[in-house]
């Protein structure tokens, strides 16, 4: 007699349910990278106008911040008669610095990234030069801006020159590390699969140290900026840094802190502008 099999038996326990997915919320990093920043200009406001009411310095030395606002309403004006600050208003005074550097740190860039390729690939050449690199970096730009002025007048060429010798040793030097950082590993596949030295150069060697090189590109924008005021020095109005120095002269506080402001804020402008640059480039920087 055959039997009749057994229904298969379940599992009594129910099955969890699936619980709903919640919507993800926005990272409140954006927000962050917007109050932050926003809220520490107006804590400086508050403590810059508390120091300036609590009569500790003069207004000569401690301006409240409404008597730089309205310097910057005359120097970006033209008001009783006078335009600007010495016939030229302030966005001008800084259209004719940022034309000046442009073209003095384009040059020290050029020349610094040419100097690292060859440096970076040829031994003999970095012996010889590194030392003149290392020893021009650790010299002010004041040090050797008289003897500019002494060789080539008081006109446009010894600032660009300064503004060239500034910017090209930071770009010399990140482009020499980077190049000898290059993977030989690389380098030996590419000669193996038939590359030749320059394409090597091309292929391997340049986009390997091509991230590096721009952050040397940052560096040395931001001390060709830093040279600005001392570019500047002598003939230098028009211009934002011969506004300052010439502001200095005859204690006119808030136009200095005009001027000063005006150079901080036009390189936060570039430096943004290079960074994006930077990440348009190499986007694989910070993720390989």
């Amino acid at each position: 007699m055959s039997t009749i099999p057994s229904p298969p038996q379940t599992d009594p326990t129910p099955l969890p349910a699936e619980r709903p997915t919640r919507p993800r919320r926005p990272r409140a990093a954006p927000v962050r990278h917007i109050t932050l920043p926003f809220g520490s200009l107006l804590l400086f406001l508050l403590l810059w106008q508390l120091l300036a009411a609590s009569g500790t310095w003069s207004e000569t030395l401690v301006p409240p911040p409404a008597k730089v606002w309205s310097a910057f309403i005359d120097v970006s004006t033209t008001h009783d008669g006078v335009r600007g600050y010495n016939g030229t208003t302030l966005i001008e005074h800084l259209g004719i610095s940022l034309r000046r550097i442009a073209l003095g740190a384009g040059i020290g860039i050029a020349l610094g990234v040419a100097f690292g390729l060859v440096m970076g690939t040829v031994g003999w050449v970095r012996s010889l030069f590194e030392p003149w690199i290392t020893f021009l970096r650790t010299l002010p730009p004041l040090a050797y801006f008289s003897l500019l002025i002494i060789w080539l007048g008081i006109n446009e060429e010894p600032k660009i020159t300064l503004l060239a010798v500034a910017a090209f040793p930071p770009v010399a030097v990140s482009t020499t590390t980077a190049v000898t950082a290059v993977s030989q590993s690389l380098i030996e596949a590419a000669r193996a699969l038939g590359g030749s030295r320059w394409d090597v150069v091309k292929d391997v060697i340049v986009p390997s140290a091509l991230p590096e090189t721009l952050t040397g590109i940052r560096l040395a924008v931001g001390v060709a900026y830093s040279s600005l005021v001392a570019a500047e020095l002598v003939n230098g109005l028009p211009g934002i840094g011969g506004m300052v120095k010439d502001a200095a002269n005859y204690n006119n506080t808030p136009v200095v802190l005009v001027g000063i402001i005006a150079i901080g804020i036009s390189g936060l402008v570039i430096d943004g502008l290079l960074l994006r640059l930077e990440r348009a480039v190499v986007p694989w920087r910070g993720h390989v």
